[in-house]
């Protein structure tokens, strides 16, 4: 399925650019254009898109307070800011911007950003042996794609959790440990049956004993036989990325 994008710029020359390469390296379908913060956040309160390339400095709603006004919807656009400023990349990370991209506009650093949009949304090749010639249709499974929030219990509390809140799982035997920024949540099941509730184009399986959340990845560190150690933010924890998934890695994350 085509992803939906709109830009808000108020540089028509850096509209016109960005809207142009797009087209050229991408399916990504730019349905709107706006150069009014406030024009933009009306028509997300009623329209669906996938995709928010968002200057910071435009009028009436400024790119940042704009992005953390769609952080509070429900169903959450990927964000893409793009500004002639580094200072905001840490706020920006801080709610969870999906890139952050500097002008004056580099063509191979955008294309490199449309690659990554695409390969998150598009759903992982399936063998044609693994499925019999015979095998009956059936419905997909909606929950990981659907699914925003997960039931995290403590004792005998259930917490209500947005996804995005989560920064890794750890499996730990037949139980598994759920990191959030500030929290830790021990579950009774396995860490397969609870990453089947997580939207599968944000979190990935890097090891058997781990899954982690691609929105809160801060560095990617070499290790030994060409594999990843993986650092993400806020959290001191190091996660391994295995070398049975090392490919599907580097693809993800444009290595």
């Amino acid at each position: 399925m085509t992803m939906k994008a709109i830009i808000v710029e108020d540089e028509p020359l850096a509209m016109e650019e960005l809207l142009y390469i797009i087209q050229k390296h991408s399916q990504l379908d730019v349905v709107q254009t706006f150069d009014d913060g406030l024009d933009a956040f009306k028509y997300l309160q009623t329209q669906q898109v996938d995709v928010v390339f968002l200057d910071i400095n435009v009028p009436s709603i400024d790119g940042m307070l704009l992005a953390r006004n769609i952080h509070q919807f429900a169903i959450k656009p990927r964000i893409v800011f793009t500004t002639a400023h580094k200072d905001f990349a840490a706020e920006a990370f801080e709610i969870e911007a999906f890139d952050y991209i500097l002008k004056p506009f580099n063509e191979q650093r955008i294309q490199g950003v449309l690659n990554k949009l695409e390969t998150l949304s598009s759903p992982a090749p399936v063998p044609a042996a693994a499925v019999p010639a015979t095998a009956p249709a059936v419905s997909a499974p909606t929950s990981a794609a659907s699914s925003q929030k997960v039931n995290l219990t403590k004792g005998e509390r259930i917490f209500v959790t947005d996804v995005s809140a989560i920064y890794y799982v750890e499996a730990d035997e037949k139980l598994t440990h759920v990191y959030t920024k500030d929290d830790e949540f021990v579950l009774n099941m396995a860490i397969s049956e609870f990453i089947e509730k997580l939207p599968t184009e944000q979190f990935f399986r890097s090891h058997r004993s781990y899954c982690i959340n691609l929105n809160k990845v801060q560095e990617i560190i070499p290790w030994y036989n060409s594999t990843y150690l993986v650092k993400l933010y806020d959290v001191e924890t190091q996660i391994p990325v295995s070398r049975s998934r090392i490919k599907e890695f580097r693809a993800l994350m444009q290595l």
